[in-house]
This record gives structure tokens, sequence and C-alpha cells, in this order.
């Protein structure tokens, strides 16, 4: 239940990770929560007007005030509802460290992932030594637990389970496995223990379903450059 019958509304899309992370951290917290799904092509009024600089969800409106950007908001909700399981460590060097690795994800993973279908294998290959690195932080980072938080989801299983659904959905259209048993086996098993976990399992995206968005997506961008004379 939401803290002191907090009114939060989330403006997102079902398809997005980043809007996958601030899902994740609300049911992390046990926090209701009303999402407003965007439609793909059109922006509403309420979110050009609650994030005017950058116009991209999600963005997560609590009593009425927006915050922005998917690292801040999953921030911001461990620290409004703070009684609940913490999402970033408590130690300031823990903190920094997950902090440095959900950045490193954000540069050097998402980009990759986003890029591969469309650049054939080249990114997806990329994408995979990422993986590679991961593992080696997974195991340093785990203290023997299931999660990169230890025995509990914590910021850098956000970061990097929200993409699980996308690598998922490249494994199927590209044909490259970005998470392998013999490359990565702690990662396996990790995503495996996340995908299933209560705070996830609803809101992480079905590989079918992203697949089939995937060509939608694609289709509509060829028939929009197909029409478009300047690119001809």
């Amino acid at each position: 239940m939401a803290v002191n019958n907090d009114d939060v509304k989330l403006i997102g899309a079902w398809a997005s990770p980043y809007v996958m992370r601030p899902r994740v951290a609300l049911n992390i917290k046990s926090v209701d929560y009303e999402f407003l799904q965007e439609q793909f092509g059109s922006k509403s009024e309420l979110l050009l007007k609650s994030n005017p600089v950058h116009k991209k969800i999600p963005v997560l409106l609590h009593n009425g005030k927006p915050i922005c950007e998917s690292s801040i908001i999953v921030e911001y909700i461990d620290e409004v509802w703070s009684s609940s399981p913490s999402i970033l460590p408590s130690d300031p060097h823990n903190r920094a460290l997950a902090r440095f690795w959900a950045a490193y994800l954000d540069e050097k993973w998402f980009p990759n992932v986003r890029a591969a279908p469309r650049a054939a294998t080249e990114e997806a290959k990329s994408a995979a030594e990422v993986a590679v690195e991961m593992e080696g932080a997974y195991g340093e980072t785990s203290r023997g637990g299931d999660f990169f938080g230890g025995d509990k989801i914590g910021v850098v299983d956000i970061a990097f389970g929200s993409m699980l659904g996308s690598a998922r959905a490249i494994q199927v259209r590209v044909g490259v496995k970005l998470l392998d048993e013999e490359k990565t086996p702690g990662l396996v098993k990790w995503a495996e223990k996340f995908s299933a976990d209560p705070a996830v399992k609803d809101v992480l995206p079905e590989t079918e379903k992203l697949v089939e968005f995937a060509k939608l997506l694609s289709a509509k961008f060829k028939a929009a450059a197909a029409s478009d004379p300047l690119r001809r």
C-alpha cells in the first residue's frame, strides 16, 4: 500500500526498459500506483507538462509533483519509502560502487542492446562483451547472494534486469545470445532469479510480445522513411 495514502502515478509504456525500472522499485516498496500508459507515436499533454525538458517517459508523479529520468526516480522511491527494503546499499562505498555499475550499464550495455536489431550483429557482440564484464562485477558485488545487491534486488539488478526482455528478443531476432551459459554462467542464474521475483515477473515484458512490437516499430519506421522525400 502507498505510504500515508500518497497519490502515486507513473507515466510510461509497457515495453520500455526505462519504465520497468521504477515499476520494479515501486513493487519492491509495495507502493500502490496508477500506471498511465502513453500511446506509441504520440505524447500526452500530461507527459509534455510533467517533463517539458526531455518530453520522455518515465515520469513519476508523487502527489502531483513530477520526477523524471529512470535512475533518479528509482533513487527517489528508495529515499521516500525508506521503511521498506532498501534498493541502494547503506554503506557509502558499496552505494558508490552500485551507482558506478548502474551508470556503466547505461553507457555501455543499453546503447548496444538497443542498436543490435538495426545494426546486425556487431552491436550485439559488443553487448555480449559488456555482459562478460558484468559477470565479474556480479561475482564481486553479490557477496554470495543471488543478486548484485546481495540477498535482495538492488539498483544494479534493476538497471541490468530492465533490459532482459530486450536481450531475449534480440536472441530471437538476431540470433546472438547476450547471456551465455559458458561465458556468463552467474548472470544466467541471476537472470532466472531476477525474472521470477514477485517484484519483477508481472512487469517484465514477454519475449514474444517484444519481438512482435519490434517488428511493428520497424515496419512503421520503414513506411515513414519511404514516404519522406528527403530520405530517398
